[in-house]
């Protein structure tokens, strides 16, 4: 039997497979098509200090080997999930994640404290791909300063696993994981969606009422591969990969690229039941590679 068994710094999970936040809802939604128990952990979808109805539509499109989505963050807020929500998922066997998103410091410590008290809440993923609207809209995850300070400030709000989300869309990722993990993240996770757009050629419009919107699917993995390759490199705590992940092997491709853990996202909308498979490839790998502990093809790209 292959050990399967990953740190995600402090937080245990029984397994590496994951899904990501936005694309798996608070995961009871996918109990018709998948015994959610059997995953690692699930990261529900981005919540924030208060409601929000999110970006005008439309703002999902089509791409080839992928999709753009300007969804905006669309939640009831956290007094929602923790009133309404929470009781519904707590019991999971699975890990249950929180993405907090804010477009202040101030809203992100504040949907932190609230989460804080929650027992079966062990980690929390922090959105910096988000607006600073007091810095005139400068997104926190491509601004190492703002990266460094929100990360900070949530850090002294929250006790247990604190995991920290990457934004690709900068110049050197190295520096941005090297600067969380300066602060006190735990772990990172990337990466979180490349800003592209499209157009309708026949009315010459956007495509996405916002313009542009974040890329996801197969189209990004090898982006993605590549930045956690580098992240890797430069940090010394686990990193959750995520980009493009289809199947098993683009789970493997991840994992030897430096990933403790993965996510995946886009897939799920394809088939939902999804994670599972991925989950038993991997471990169908490990039977004919001969690896007893999943551990052991961490970072173990041959170069």
């Amino acid at each position: 039997m292959v050990d399967l068994k990953v740190n995600i710094g402090k937080l245990m999970c029984k397994n590496p497979v994951s899904t990501a936040s936005g694309c798996f809802g608070y995961g009871h939604e996918y109990d018709d098509f998948l015994d959610v128990n059997r995953l690692g952990a699930v990261f529900v979808k981005g919540t924030t200090g208060s409601n929000r109805e999110g970006n005008p539509y439309p703002r999902m499109a089509e791409t080839p080997s992928g999709m753009l989505n300007s969804v905006g963050l669309q939640n009831k807020g956290v007094d929602y999930f923790v009133n309404e929500i929470y009781p519904q998922i707590k019991d999971y066997q699975s890990h249950i994640i929180v993405n907090v998103s804010g477009s202040t410091i101030e809203e992100y410590v504040e949907v932190t404290e609230k989460l804080n008290v929650l027992d079966k809440i062990p980690a929390i993923e922090l959105n910096i791909s988000c607006p600073n609207v007091k810095e005139g809209g400068m997104v926190f995850g491509t601004h190492c300063p703002s990266a460094i300070h929100v990360t900070r400030e949530v850090r002294k709000a929250w006790d247990k696993s604190l995991i920290v989300k990457l934004s690709p869309n900068v110049t050197s990722i190295s520096e941005f994981a090297k600067a969380v993990e300066g602060e006190g993240a735990d772990s990172i996770s990337l990466i979180n969606t490349l800003l592209g757009m499209a157009i309708d050629a026949r009315t010459r419009k956007p495509v996405l009422a916002t313009v542009t919107g974040g890329l996801s699917g197969p189209a990004i993995k090898p982006v993605a591969l590549r930045m956690v390759w580098q992240a890797y490199h430069a940090v010394k705590i686990p990193i959750i990969g995520m980009g493009g992940i289809m199947n098993a092997t683009d789970a493997i491709e991840f994992i030897l690229a430096g990933a403790t853990a993965i996510q995946i996202g886009t897939a799920n909308f394809i088939d939902p039941a999804v994670s599972i498979k991925v989950l038993e490839g991997i471990e169908k790998y490990c039977d004919e590679q001969g690896v007893t502990n999943v551990n052991e093809l961490v970072g173990a790209l041959e170069s």
